[in-house]
């Protein structure tokens, strides 16, 4: 079966574009124009990445992104903008986005991302390394390698695809240090075009998660000069 996209983008025509593109291109599209016709249909159907217009009438798209990951939705979510401030692409990514694209935008970037994100999605399930264990315990969280879930004192945290696949990979290497492109290797694959600054965005939402004091991380430790260690033990290296 084909993958399922959902778009939310206001205007029409790029609904309409967008839709024939991508469905020409075999995917299967649905499209709506409003946070409340998306809240609708994701009640009623599964989705496997939605691409999110942020200047939205009402509830913008960064605010209905913080909404979404708040309630534990995990949908890879692609965010669309007319604003090219890079400002605006890390204010996305700390809400929960796990890619951004400027317009004007090539139809055809849209879909290389789209697929490189499905892939990232249809590898995460898979073992990171031969023999590491399926759940993976430290301080007060476990990590479900097979359910992708991440508990704290028995309480589910919502984690993005890409809040994921960065814990994993640091999971799956715990104890060596990861350089920001080895990890951008690792969790995003070498075609994704994804920048050394996203990583530390994405490590800093983690350790708002994971941390008792983020300020002061144990688990996801910073190696000056280097770039990101896994200490399952908590002891600072």
């Amino acid at each position: 079966m084909s993958a399922k996209i959902l778009i939310l983008d206001d205007e029409a025509e790029m609904r309409a574009l967008l839709q024939r593109y991508l469905g020409d291109n075999g995917l299967s599209v649905r499209g709506v124009e409003s946070a409340q016709q998306l809240d609708r249909l994701m009640t009623r159907e599964a989705f496997d990445l939605l691409v999110l217009d942020l200047m939205l009438p009402g509830e913008d798209g960064l605010a209905l992104c913080r909404r979404l990951r708040a309630r534990g939705e995990t949908i890879p979510i692609l965010m669309l903008t007319a604003k090219g401030d890079p400002l605006d692409r890390i204010i996305g990514l700390e809400m929960g986005a796990d890619d951004y694209l400027p317009k004007p935008f090539d139809p055809r970037e849209l879909l290389a991302r789209i697929q490189a994100m499905l892939r990232r999605q249809g590898m995460l399930g898979a073992p990171m390394v031969v023999g590491q264990a399926d759940i993976v315990s430290f301080g007060e969280c476990e990590l479900d390698l097979t359910a992708r879930r991440l508990c704290r004192q028995g309480e589910v945290l919502p984690l993005s695809s890409s809040e994921y696949a960065v814990l994993a990979a640091l999971v799956a290497h715990a104890g060596r240090p990861l350089g920001r492109e080895r990890l951008l290797a690792l969790a995003y694959g070498r075609e994704h075009e994804v920048s050394g600054r996203s990583i530390d965005v994405t490590v800093l939402r983690l350790r708002r998660l994971i941390e008792t004091d983020p300020g002061m991380p144990r688990y996801l430790q910073t190696i000056w000069g280097v770039g990101y260690l896994f200490a399952p033990d908590g002891q600072v290296r």
